[in-house]
């Protein structure tokens, strides 16, 4: 398809530089209509600005979707039923957001009869790949703009002198060099990038938002409960809340023990290394209780496969194969453990860390009976002798073979 050939296209906007400069470039470059759409995931920030600013740029047709429920409902929860974890540690904030942004902008491309969508991904990172597998797994046909991978606009400066040569608004601050790029949820908030490039350079302390220094917070613990349906956190402290409110209280009560602040560099799915730091107060604290209950629930063959499909899943969400069928897939199997996933975890916050304390279910397999170490009348432990011989059979036949 050239050029002219694209009609009416739907940006992914979020009212910024980057994202402005955007709007206006493919307006000049591919004479067509743009639709903006900017998605409120819990970023914390006010998001009306944006449709101001679209409303400034000449948009007609401006979507600013609330989708906090949907974010945590249908893709946080089914992702922590796995407690998925990217290389051993990063809770996959920004991975997990990318799929809803992109279902939405094709929806959006329906109603309007849009023949092309379009971000500011850039053509070094991540996000570029899970816009764009999820676009195409979702509508094959469409047509997708990358402009970080068409236009010579390479660096700030050029963008900068790009929008004031077309009288593009730009917020005072964007005219220095930010010392990193953030982006945020109501999952996570992360910064990359600048200032953070050097591995060895500590992050500043300034820089967090979510989380107090571990150092700063109370001197005195704090506890917590979690109840759990069928693997979902579904009330704090006794009380239901809605998934997304769940997750805003337990960001704020993470938050202020310092829980869930991470320094990781990992490997990018397009080849190079990354670093990154990241504040997930609530999903750190999630992740812990969620394992406290399955403990207590699940079978142990069915506990270590799950663990075994984990690291598979969560690479899955990291490339941007959410609407996969593998992902559908895995994500069966394990929706079908968790269907006893229910009960209470009381977890315990002090200075950086929390841990459980207590755990309860109704479905339970633990059993004091069973575990005693007092004389009990349910396990013979003349038993266990044929059960380590057994097991014992081909390393004595090793032995014999003087191996």
């Amino acid at each position: 398809m050239s050029e002219g050939e694209v009609k009416r296209v739907v940006l992914a906007y979020s009212g910024g530089l980057d994202t402005s400069v955007i709007l206006h470039w493919l307006r000049e470059t591919y004479r067509c209509e743009v639709v903006t759409f900017t998605a409120d995931l819990g970023q914390g920030e006010e998001l009306e600005p944006a449709r101001a600013k679209a409303e400034t740029m000449g948009v007609e047709q401006i979507y600013v979707d609330d989708l906090r429920e949907e974010f945590v409902r249908d893709f946080v929860f089914p992702m922590f039923r796995a407690n998925a974890l990217y290389e051993g540690q990063y809770l996959l904030g920004t991975s997990i957001a990318r799929p809803l942004i992109a279902r939405r902008q094709i929806e959006i491309a329906r109603e309007t009869g849009a023949d092309a969508v379009s971000h500011g991904a850039t053509g070094k990172g991540n996000d570029q790949v899970r816009f764009e597998l999820s676009y195409y797994a979702l509508e094959p046909r469409i047509r997708v703009i990358a402009p970080w991978r068409e236009w010579d606009l390479g660096s700030r400066n050029r963008l900068i002198a790009y929008a004031e040569a077309r009288q593009i608004p730009i917020a005072r601050g964007k005219r220095g060099e930010p010392p990193y790029s953030t982006d945020a949820n109501l999952l996570h908030i992360s910064y990359e990038g600048r200032a953070l490039e050097d591995p060895w350079i500590e992050p500043d302390e300034e820089m967090f938002t979510r989380t107090v220094s571990p150092a700063a917070a109370p001197d005195e613990p704090q506890y917590v409960e979690i109840d759990f349906e069928r693997g979902d956190p579904v009330a704090v402290d006794g009380a239901r809340l809605s998934p997304a409110a769940l997750l805003e209280r337990l960001n704020g009560i993470a938050g202020r023990h310092g829980v869930g602040r991470l320094d990781l560099v990992e490997n990018r799915f397009v080849g190079m290394k990354s670093r990154g730091v990241y504040e997930t107060p609530g999903g750190t604290l999630l992740l812990a209780a969620r394992r406290a209950l399955e403990s207590v629930v699940l079978d142990r063959g069915a506990a270590h496969l799950k663990d075994e499909l984990m690291p598979r899943y969560a690479e899955l969400i990291y490339n941007g194969f959410w609407f996969s069928p593998e992902r559908r897939m895995l994500q069966a199997a394990i929706d079908e453990s968790q269907d006893r996933v229910s009960g209470r975890v009381r977890m315990k916050l002090f200075k950086g860390a929390c841990w459980a304390v207590g755990r309860q279910s109704p479905n339970s397999i633990y059993h004091e009976g069973f575990a005693t170490f007092e004389e009990d009348a349910v396990y013979d432990q003349r038993d266990a002798e044929g059960f380590i011989k057994l097991n014992a059979l081909r390393l004595r036949l090793e032995g014999l073979m003087g191996r």
